[in-house]
């Protein structure tokens, strides 16, 4: 059996957990969420926590599903309690990012700014023009914005431009050495 697996997933004040037929409805302030479960796995809510069983512990397949569902699981109570973030920098002169609406407008060096279309259930502020947060309950889709979001124009190493996480280091390298020193020393 997983150890994971077998852990009980507490149920926080202000969430609820619904069973359904192949899946577990969480509801909660910040939103609501379905977390799938596959056929061997099954769940029970007693008290103020869910317990995850494994229907066929002998099948591997079934083994790594136990513990994948309990964590997909604890995902989706902890998003719908206190969501989850993502911070985004813009590093370069005159780059930043702006809504328009629902979307969000990137100038980043490119002749037109890139219009990036935000999800249903997430949100995106520019506290300032050179940060972008991305918030939402579901951590899947808040990871995937934020690095569609920087997929536009990743850090590159020589001058570090770019759109990188917060606290993302990026390890630089050193330009072309200057030629005519190189050029002499061989001769």
């Amino acid at each position: 059996m997983s150890r994971i697996g077998r852990k009980p997933v507490p149920i926080p004040a202000g969430a609820k957990v619904t069973p359904r037929e192949g899946s577990l409805l969480v509801e909660g302030p910040k939103g609501r969420l379905e977390v799938p479960l596959r056929a061997p796995i099954g769940a029970t809510v007693e008290g103020g926590s869910v317990r995850l069983e494994n229907g066929s512990p002998t099948d591997r397949r079934a083994r790594a599903s136990h513990g994948l569902s309990r964590a997909l699981l604890a995902n989706a109570i902890r998003g719908v309690t206190a969501g989850y973030e993502r911070r985004l920098e813009i590093v370069g002169v005159g780059w930043n990012a702006k809504l328009q609406g629902k979307d969000l407008a990137l100038t980043v060096g490119f002749a037109h700014p890139v219009v990036i279309p935000v999800g249903e259930g997430l949100s995106v502020e520019c506290p300032q023009p050179t940060q972008i947060l991305v918030r939402g309950a579901d951590r899947q889709a808040v990871g995937s914005l934020a690095a569609k979001i920087r997929s536009v124009r990743p850090p590159e190493p020589y001058n570090g431009k770019g759109i990188k996480y917060d606290g993302e280091v990026i390890r630089r390298k050193a330009g072309k050495a200057f030629a005519a020193g190189a050029a002499g020393a061989g001769g």
